[in-house]
């Protein structure tokens, strides 16, 4: 094998990569580009900024300036959350943590020179790269689907507009109408994600439709918190929503967008909004800085360091990591232990061992919250659960409504840790 600096980098240890990289840094202040301003990206700027001190430069590339986190997005389409609330700006990184916030897409990652393009024309160098971009859609993963059909029948599965357009759908479609969900397959954002919604669609249309239908056509035989949301659909909504698994067609579907159509195993059927979550894979340019095994970004366990070049770190969503669920509390974890190996790796600082925790909180109705969880640690391979928990069929009201306000208060705690 001819070795270059690409394949020697690939093929190195880890642990002897960290030691090794201070030598080979750029002049002056070692450099960390970030690309991705989401739970995980931005979490890992404003930690590595911060507890650096000022010894690192930190540059973020994120092409909004207002980032709308798609956890909380359910509850403002079933009328519990604001719109405004759901957006938070980078001011707070740039002003008080120094971090240089690009406001432009990443386009190119060249690895051996450790630089990043943006499509404004400009090249970043790096000492360290964060990759953390969140998913992509896989074409052709639901006949009939591609991205431009997204405005007839949104996915909604990147907050924004595509959520405001999906409530606007819900909330005028015709009296007596079909809502269709065509459900993704595993892996992908936010398991109870999906449920949630459809929860909070079911909400809507009791109140302003009540004789609407809706329809889940989904590829998995389970769900995550499937009691929870069937017990709990029976309770609030009774009758309105009809899931179809894979036994009945779930997974043999394809849609219309021009006709608003759905084939579910032959059977055409006319709906009035179909959103449709395709199958998902890591952002883009995680495939463009060749850090993917195809669909998603592995990682090693102990630090979400790429198994293909330890200069870099993939977070959240992209990460091909184990047993921890692709959410926005998981990217947060993960970005704090992240940024403490790359200070390490830059300045010497001290390694603390990966810790990593996740809970995931759905409203099913008013204030019938619900949660699943667990504690994480590293593994020979992967990250694996260490201890895991779940709310129970039949709670009392109290709990469940203690459980809604525990949600509302993480959220305001997590958005503030990661947007300062």
């Amino acid at each position: 094998m001819t070795l270059n600096r690409r394949t020697f980098l690939a093929s190195a240890a880890v642990a002897s990569a960290s030691l090794s990289a201070p030598m080979v840094m750029a002049q002056g202040r070692p450099k960390v580009v970030v690309i991705g301003g989401g739970a995980g990206g931005a979490t890992a700027a404003r930690y590595i900024a911060k507890d650096s001190d000022g010894a690192i430069d930190v540059t973020l590339i994120e092409p909004t300036r207002q980032y709308y986190t798609c956890f909380f997005s359910n509850l403002y389409l079933g009328g519990f959350w604001e719109y405004e609330n759901l957006g938070h700006s980078y001011g707070t990184l740039a002003t008080e943590y120094g971090i240089n916030v690009v406001h432009d897409w990443a386009i190119g990652v060249d690895r051996d020179a450790r630089t990043v393009t943006t499509a404004g024309g400009h090249t970043l160098p790096y000492d360290r790269l964060i990759i953390a971009p969140g998913i992509d859609f896989i074409d052709g993963s639901v006949p009939g689907w591609d991205i431009s059909a997204q405005d007839s029948m949104p996915h909604a599965y990147k907050a924004g507009s595509q959520t405001q357009l999906l409530k606007y759908q819900v909330e005028n479609m015709r009296e007596g109408g079909t809502y269709c969900m065509v459900a993704p397959p595993n892996p992908y954002r936010c398991p109870p994600g999906p449920y949630e919604r459809v929860s909070m669609v079911a909400h809507v249309l009791k109140e302003r439709n009540p004789t609407a239908k809706i329809l889940i056509l989904d590829p998995k035989e389970n769900f995550s918190k499937r009691a929870l949301f069937e017990d709990g659909w029976s309770r609030h909504y009774n009758g309105m929503i009809e899931w179809i698994g894979p036994d009945f067609g779930g997974a043999n579907v394809e849609v219309r967008p021009e006709s608003m159509e759905v084939v579910v195993d032959g059977q055409v059927q006319a709906v009035d909004v179909c959103n449709v979550i395709p199958a998902q894979k890591a952002g883009r340019i995680a495939e463009i800085a060749g850090v993917t095994d195809g669909n998603w970004a592995p990682v090693t366990p102990t630090d979400m360091r790429s198994r293909i070049d330890p200069n870099v770190f993939i977070l959240g969503d992209a990460s091909a990591q184990g047993a921890m669920p692709k959410s926005g509390f998981s990217a947060n974890s993960q970005a704090k232990v992240a940024a403490n190996n790359v200070r390490a790796d830059l300045t010497g600082s001290r390694v603390f061992p990966a810790r990593y925790s996740n809970t995931c909180w759905s409203l099913i109705g008013t204030d019938d919250g619900v949660k699943v969880g667990a504690s994480y640690e590293p593994g020979a391979d992967q990250i694996e659960s260490v201890s895991s928990f779940i709310s129970q069929v039949g709670e009392d009201a109290d709990l469940r409504r203690r459980t809604y306000e525990e949600s509302i208060g993480w959220y305001e705690g997590i958005t503030a840790d990661i947007f300062g």
